[in-house]
């Protein structure tokens, strides 16, 4: 019997949610465990908005306990391509170039300000666990997505936070950042939500989505071939392709 599930009521969590593949699959790993799941999604300045709307579908359909989307503006500092219409978001790039660096479409302390948002969220509800789909694996240039980063915050929250100042014990860390996904390979990460029941049709991780709706995934950009490759390598095609584009793999 996992934790979540060891007294009367299920022990609340909150779950960052994307709208992306990752943050689907986390969401269902942590019902899976018994939690109550609160998502929290960001409005941040991203470049589209259709990741917003698929993330309050999957909440929907997911029957998340509650669903918030906080509005903060990171278009103010811009540095990424996620934020910043002047910078282009790479195309069609192979293994090695997407592994070369950090890439472009990275948004500088994202995940921080995320965590942070969430750890403000779970001492409201009284909960102690945050759950969030960070990966190491495929082209792991994000720095914020790292084993260590999560730690240093995990350790940060202990210290910062009214649970963990007043928790009995000065080696007792009562708050926990799980990362469910932070070692696997994105075909493994599919698999199991194939297995938890995820409908992926739902989920969307394209980077650029194309003009006029800005709805249809690109099916070139890094997060897009990350998908196809992935199916691919399970045999079966990227159901959110086929919804959009009605085939395997665009043009």
């Amino acid at each position: 019997m996992s934790e979540a599930t060891k007294q009367d009521h299920p022990k609340p969590a909150v779950v960052l949610v994307s709208g992306g593949l990752d943050s689907a699959t986390t969401l269902a790993v942590a019902q899976r465990e018994g939690y109550e799941c609160h998502a929290l999604s960001f409005d941040y300045g991203q470049r589209h908005a259709v990741e917003l709307q698929a993330a309050r579908d999957l909440a929907a359909a997911m029957n998340v306990a509650s669903h918030r989307t906080a509005k903060i503006d990171l278009r103010a500092f811009g540095g990424s391509a996620l934020t910043d219409d002047a910078l282009d978001v790479p195309k069609d790039r192979d293994d090695d170039a997407m592994s070369a660096d950090i890439p472009i479409t990275y948004v500088p302390a994202r995940n921080t300000i995320f965590l942070s948002y969430a750890l403000a969220l779970a001492e409201v509800i009284g909960s102690t666990d945050l759950f969030i789909g960070v990966n190491a694996v495929d082209y792991s240039g994000y720095p914020d997505c790292r084993p260590e980063f999560i730690e240093a915050f995990q350790h940060m929250a202990n210290l910062a936070t009214k649970a963990g100042v007043t928790a009995p014990g000065s080696d007792h860390s009562p708050l926990r950042i799980h990362t469910p996904l932070i070692d696997l390979p994105k075909p493994d990460i599919i698999r199991l939500g194939l297995d938890l029941g995820v409908d992926y049709a739902q989920t969307h991780s394209c980077y650029d989505p194309l003009a006029p709706d800005h709805v249809t995934p690109c099916g070139h950009c890094a997060s897009c071939l990350l998908r196809l490759r992935a199916f691919e390598q399970l045999g079966q095609p990227d159901p959110a392709m086929i919804r959009h584009h009605g085939a395997s793999r665009p043009a």
